[in-house]
């Protein structure tokens, strides 16, 4: 045994994220476990897909148990997408990506302006719909930065430009917004508990803001993130002087900048709670009484570097494991952190497949496979 052991009565928990591109997190706890068999014929080993709330966290929800359901909805530029939600229980799992997600587009279909959060409203009301006392809304990986205006009207609000017609779709079409009125939102809202689950805390507008920082990623030029800035803190100043609550304040809270800014329309509209993304994922999706059978926790996700130590799956999992005394490792896709970061963060040792593959890309197309021979490498050092 090279780095350390676990009893004999080994109990693994394979506890990772999907592998972006390439593995879902479903595929990447099959992957794993077969590797480890293959060293440890009759090894115990329970597998809890995890997610931070961004895409892939509706899959985690059923593969942990929960009901898939679909929906007919409004995609980010109009047309018609289906999208799922999980629920159990009176507790549903909405994912924004579903409705709203930049997967959606083709990398030349990209609408930074004019995108629009529509479809994830009528995703929510889907889940009120279905029963849902609880509502989780996982938002990331959004197309959008409308903040949250088209989630919004989909529920009921309206938003009028200075001839009292509906401005356009997207954060663009925010530029002519001239009133906004609230009081029409589904008032089922009143009555349930809607937690906002985010692996980011950026505010609405600024250097630090929706546009500004996440923009980029979905097709905004420069210009265009000025224009998204400018849009999204006159949206904010027109709620305020409508006399919504708190409306100015919100828009500088943890989580108002979440998937170009659909957290504030949560959060000044829906009476949403934020919550890091990874905490309310893992307390959903029961990783507490898992973690307590496991001797050893694996997690992982595509790229282990700086962004997985600010909320991501992997430092969630790694953070709550130690708290209960159980040691942690990880597979990845790509490590870019020292091993002392690693420790910091809770994880032993790390396990990448560009260890086994430099190419990226063949890593990426090869990734089922190599992956096994990651986990094969982990059982000779862990489990023997």
């Amino acid at each position: 045994m090279a780095d350390g052991a676990v009893s004999e009565a080994a109990r693994v928990l394979v506890a990772a994220d999907k592998f972006k591109g390439s593995l879902t997190a479903v595929q990447v706890a099959e992957r794993v476990t077969a590797g480890l068999r293959r060293v440890v014929p009759d090894l115990e080993v329970e597998t809890l897909p995890v997610a931070d709330g961004g895409d892939g966290t509706v899959a985690a929800a059923v593969a942990a148990g929960f009901t898939r359901h679909e929906v007919r909805v409004t995609g980010p530029v109009g047309e018609p997408v289906t999208a799922a939600l999980a629920l159990r229980e009176g507790t549903a799992v909405v994912e924004m990506a579903e409705a709203s997600g930049l997967q959606l587009l083709p990398r030349d279909g990209l609408a930074p302006l004019t995108a629009t959060t529509y479809g994830s409203g009528e995703l929510l009301r889907a889940a009120l719909d279905a029963g849902a006392r609880t509502i989780v809304f996982g938002v990331g990986g959004s197309a959008t930065t409308d903040g949250g205006a088209g989630m919004l009207a989909a529920l009921g609000a309206r938003f009028l430009d200075a001839d009292g017609e509906p401005v356009g779709p997207g954060g663009g079409g925010l530029k002519q917004l001239a009133t906004a009125d609230l009081s029409g939102l589904d008032p089922r809202f009143a009555e349930v508990e809607l937690v906002l689950a985010s692996d980011v805390d950026n505010p609405l507008t600024g250097p630090k803001g929706a546009p500004a920082v996440y923009g980029p990623q979905k097709g905004a030029s420069p210009e265009d993130v000025a224009d998204l800035d400018a849009a999204l803190a006159h949206y904010a100043s027109v709620l305020a002087a409508s006399g919504v609550r708190d409306a100015a304040e919100l828009a500088e809270s943890p989580g108002a900048g979440a998937a170009g800014g659909i957290g504030y329309g949560a959060l000044v509209g829906l009476g949403a709670s934020f919550r890091p993304g990874i905490d309310v994922m893992l307390d959903v999706l029961g990783f507490a009484p898992a973690l307590a059978r496991a001797t050893l926790v694996i997690t992982g996700e595509g790229s282990l570097d700086e962004q997985t130590l600010h909320g991501k799956a992997p430092a969630g999992v790694a953070a709550a494991a130690r708290e209960a005394g159980v040691e942690t490792v990880a597979v990845c896709g790509r490590l870019a952190l020292p091993p002392e970061a690693l420790g910091r963060a809770g994880i032993r040792r790390a396990y990448a497949l560009a260890e086994l593959e430099p190419d990226p890309a063949r890593s990426m197309a090869e990734a089922g496979p190599l992956l096994e021979r990651a986990a094969e490498n982990l059982a000779r050092d862990f489990l023997r």
